[in-house]
């Protein structure tokens, strides 16, 4: 939606736990930031947003230039929530996909996966360590991650081979089985009868690989 002046309006969502907070873009996949407290979260994610410009790049959309931001959703957290995971599911996720709305979630997941093995190939194996000595090394986020694809494709209802990327065609496949549900047009239901919606799975899918590719780009050396 446009405002006055060429500002688009950019719709967001807030999860608050008791110890962290999310922010999020409704329609955005993956454009979501944490922080103490909603404020502290809000202002994440909008620093982010050249990165996340990276991603809608990669899915050949443009993000809009000038925004205003709108709260239009504010939900309580849970442990997940502190934990550091977006893990409540809201109204606005089980909102209907058109065939055009699916196609877009897709492709904004599926730029996800694109910056993510981008940032990956292209950083050392040994990434800078937190404070206290503690934080995964490059192929160990990247099998984190691809472990976690695997188990969100399962709460999906797909069943494919465990991503392996010692077995050629495996992540491959692995994603297009993932992509090929989220590009079906939707009523807002839970996605084979299961817990995730479309909206959300899309967003936590996305999220999930954004985070891990900024997190190697930050713990990378120069």
């Amino acid at each position: 939606m446009t405002t006055d002046g060429g500002t688009e309006r950019l719709e967001i969502g807030l999860e608050l736990g008791s110890k962290k907070a999310f922010a999020w873009a409704l329609d955005w996949p993956g454009w979501c930031r944490s922080g103490k407290d909603p404020d502290l979260a809000q202002a994440a994610l909008l620093t982010a947003a050249p990165r996340y410009a990276v991603v809608t790049e990669a899915a050949g959309l443009v993000l809009p230039a000038r925004i205003e931001v709108a709260v239009v959703e504010t939900v309580t957290g849970d442990g997940g929530t502190d934990f550091g995971v977006p893990s409540k599911i809201t109204d606005p996720d089980r909102r209907p996909v058109s065939a055009a709305e699916a196609e877009r979630l897709a492709a904004l997941v599926e730029a996800a996966w694109t910056v993510f093995d981008r940032v990956a190939a292209a950083a050392p194996e040994e990434l800078r360590k937190g404070p206290r000595g503690g934080g995964r090394d490059r192929d160990k986020v990247i099998e984190h991650v691809d472990g976690a694809d695997d188990a969100y494709a399962r709460t999906m209802g797909i069943k494919v081979a465990a991503p392996d990327r010692a077995v050629a065609g495996t992540v491959e496949a692995m994603r297009a089985a993932v992509l090929e549900v989220l590009r079906r047009a939707s009523d807002g239901s839970p996605i084979d009868g299961r817990k995730w919606p479309p909206r959300y799975a899309a967003r936590r899918i996305a999220w999930h690989a954004i985070d891990h590719a900024w997190e190697i780009e930050d713990r990378t050396e120069p």
